[in-house]
């Protein structure tokens, strides 16, 4: 798949909460094919102390107007920078970077699986999988009422079950402890990504049942696209870079 270097333009910056915001972005030509579970990485060029890119998964991608968003978490100064862009401001994006998750078959029975900022790639997953005839069930934790986004976004391309740690809104507990994963695990794929305990919990269940799990990996990534080796990560395959070889993997192929 052929990488680009382009320039994109801000639409807009939406908070979702304190420490959360989706950034719209518009490019001046048509978008490649761009697959759930890729990502692309971003040029914080207003922020001096940024030196290296910055990747975020594809959160959305709309082809006919050309824009894409991303979920992004304020952790340091070069998220906190993007999320202070103006409209109309420019970034630089290298992309479509990494593998893509696996689509299932009409047939199958799925589960989307996100925790926190690591929901972010599932909302394209689900848009995608809408498209090719099949609506996933959708687990999706956070810490409070407060801290839940987006899911009225998720609820438009499957059943959304939520979860938060103190039991203000849905279940009470962390993903893993919700029926839908722990007493009724009757899918035939599930797709996770977010905090890495939380994916680690989820691909035993998933390998208990016998149920194919692929995850999404957040590790950190400087060049996106295996030259600079600091996102490897040990598969039964070897040392594999996560930025091609994934980020998406088979939780059976992990060694962790």
């Amino acid at each position: 798949m052929v990488k680009r270097s382009e320039d994109f333009r801000v639409v807009n910056i939406k908070y979702l909460n304190d420490l959360h915001f989706i950034l719209e972005l518009e490019g001046t030509r048509p978008l490649p094919e761009i697959r759930p579970g890729q990502f692309a990485q971003v040029r914080i060029d207003q922020s001096k102390n940024t030196f290296l890119r910055r990747p975020f998964s594809f959160h959305d991608v709309d082809y006919s107007a050309n824009r894409l968003k991303f979920l992004i978490r304020i952790l340091g100064e070069g998220t906190r920078t993007l999320g202070m862009m103006k409209e109309n401001g420019f970034v630089n994006l290298i992309y479509p970077l990494g593998n893509s998750f696996s689509m299932p078959a009409p047939s199958e029975k799925v589960l989307l699986v996100g925790g926190g900022c690591g929901i972010a790639p599932l909302l394209f997953l689900g848009k995608y999988m809408n498209i090719s005839g099949t609506r996933p069930d959708i687990l999706i934790g956070f810490r409070d009422r407060q801290s839940i986004m987006e899911a009225d976004e998720y609820r438009r391309y499957g059943r959304v079950f939520l979860i938060t740690e103190d039991g203000s809104e849905g279940e009470k507990g962390l993903v893993t402890d919700h029926p839908v994963l722990k007493n009724h695990l009757d899918y035939d794929k599930i797709y996770c990504c977010g905090p890495e305990p939380m994916m680690k919990a989820v691909a035993k269940l998933a390998e208990s049942s016998g149920t194919e799990c692929e995850v999404s990996l957040e590790n950190m990534m400087a060049c996106g696209i295996g030259v600079c080796l600091c996102c490897v990560v040990n598969t039964t395959s070897g040392n594999v870079c996560t930025c091609t070889d994934g980020p998406v993997f088979n939780s059976k192929d992990l060694k962790w």
